[in-house]
Order: C-alpha cells, then structure tokens, then sequence
C-alpha cells in the first residue's frame, strides 16, 4: 500500500524539455532516468503521433511549479543518498553487533576454558 504524498503533479522548472519527466519523477518519487527512458522507448515505439502528441499536450496543461515549491518538500528532510548512507551505517553497526555477539557465544575456546575451569 502506498503512503499519500501531498505532492502534486507539476511541470519540473529544473528539467530537460517542458520539465515533464522530471515532474511526474519528483511526483512519484522515481528516478527521472526511469521516466526518461519509458518516454523515448515510447516515442520509438509508437511514433511521434502518440507519445509525441501526448507530451506536448501535457506540457500545455500541466501548471509549472510555484517557485520554491520544492524546498517545502525537502526542508529538513534527508535526500536519498543520505538516507541510504544512514541505512547502510546502521545495517554495518549491527551486522558487527551480531558478529560479535556470536563470537562470545561460539567461541569454543572460551567454552573449553570455561569448562577446564569449573573442574578445577
């Protein structure tokens, strides 16, 4: 299930052509190389009519977005490689963690020793 977003669908002012692709990728959270690609192997496949048409008809209706509308979005949030950076940090703390706490549990020196010493 997919968690809202109060984003809404604008034409990007930071994008290649009208903004289009770079808009429905900030809208859905996607990587505008994604997107780019999908369009030109739509615009191969299809023809320029469709795909073409299409676009140019999105580029007319879709608003362009508000000045400083993205930073509202991004104030205060991590971007992604950050995020991922966090991610993996924290995954390598706790595989050392667990590493560790496996040594102490099945090291079979300390459990000989532990054993030689009871006996005695």
């Amino acid at each position: 299930m997919m968690a809202y977003s109060a984003k809404k669908l604008y034409r990007s002012r930071n994008g290649k052509i009208f903004g289009i692709c770079q808009g429905i990728a900030d809208w859905r959270d996607l990587p505008v190389d994604f997107i780019r690609l999908f369009m030109i192997l739509a615009f191969l496949f299809t023809g320029f009519f469709p795909v073409g048409i299409l676009y140019f008809l999105a580029a007319l209706l879709i608003p362009l977005e508000p000045a400083g509308y993205r930073d509202s979005f991004t104030e205060g949030n991590e971007n992604r490689k950050d995020r991922y950076e966090n991610v993996r940090r924290d995954f390598n703390d706790l595989k050392d963690r667990v590493r560790n706490m496996e040594g102490r549990v099945f090291d079979k020196e300390r459990d000989w020793d532990e054993r030689f010493k009871k006996d005695k």
